[in-house]
């Protein structure tokens, strides 16, 4: 598994490394509290998305993940963000996530899209044998969203994280593996269609 920067791009999205040159656009979509309900982490200002560009960088450089901008390709708007990371070339793994949209796209091809690309890069390109997910038990939303995909839930890790707000978050895992990704695909393929 070789870990550098890569643009991913099919019909409704296009997933480009991130970098700084995407602050603005994921201002435009990050700063709505809403949006961090359910996530460990938040940001509600210009400064903290550029921290966390900043983080996503260094962590590419240590070699532990990559991470995107999403893009919506009909607009060329910044959406969101999502990433490979807990990247363990060795056991040939990674888990997908960190995973945000901005309201108006969710429940769009876009992020249905996005972890296709990102799926088919893991198994095809780098020859993972298991790709990972997770989310809050309490993000129903989220975990619909990962088993329509094709996942497998695992189990519930209770008291996994923290979250800013200091809630005692339990985390849902999920996972394909490279035997199931030939039927996941197709599906994906054809949800895309």
């Amino acid at each position: 598994m070789t870990i550098e920067p890569v643009t991913l791009e099919g019909r409704f999205v296009r997933l480009e490394p991130l970098a700084e040159s995407h602050c603005a656009g994921l201002c435009e979509v990050s700063l709505p509290a809403e949006l961090w309900r359910l996530i460990p982490y938040r940001m509600t200002t210009p400064d903290d998305v550029a921290v966390y560009i900043q983080a996503r960088r260094a962590a590419l450089a240590a070699g532990s993940e990559l991470g995107f901008a999403t893009i919506e390709k009909a607009s060329g708007r910044v959406v969101g963000s999502t990433r490979f990371m807990n990247i363990d070339a060795a056991n040939r793994r990674a888990e997908i996530g960190g995973t945000w949209i901005g309201k108006p796209w969710q429940r769009t091809a876009i992020n249905t899209e996005a972890k296709y690309l990102m799926l088919r890069h893991a198994f095809e390109t780098w020859g993972c044998i298991r790709v990972e997910l997770k989310t809050d038990a309490l993000n129903q939303q989220s975990r619909n969203a990962i088993l329509r995909i094709g996942a497998k839930e695992e189990g519930i890790l209770r008291q996994h994280m923290v979250t800013w707000s200091g809630r005692l978050r339990d985390t849902v895992y999920f996972s394909i593996l490279d035997s199931e990704w030939p039927a996941v695909k197709a599906v994906l393929e054809t949800k895309l269609a």
